[in-house]
């Protein structure tokens, strides 16, 4: 599994980053986390906010951080 955090470090940023890490964890799935600062990277992967969360290529959400549960219900999919 794939799973991409995009985000300028952000306080927001962090926070979605620190959910993933608990969702994965929780679930005991292993994965390819990526988290990417840079704009340039950002922005080839066309999604109009941060922070922003890719699991295997599929944007699941942009611009709010969501809770730790819908996160874990993404990943359970995505798996």
């Amino acid at each position: 599994m794939k799973v991409v955090i995009l985000g300028r470090g952000c306080y927001n940023c962090q926070a979605l980053e620190k959910e993933v890490f608990n969702a994965l964890s929780e679930l005991d799935i292993a994965a390819e986390l990526n988290s990417i600062s840079d704009p340039a990277l950002i922005d080839t992967f066309n999604v109009p906010g941060v922070p922003a969360l890719i699991i295997n290529g599929n944007t699941k959400v942009y611009g709010r951080v969501p809770g730790k549960e819908e996160i874990k219900k993404w990943l359970i999919a995505e798996k």
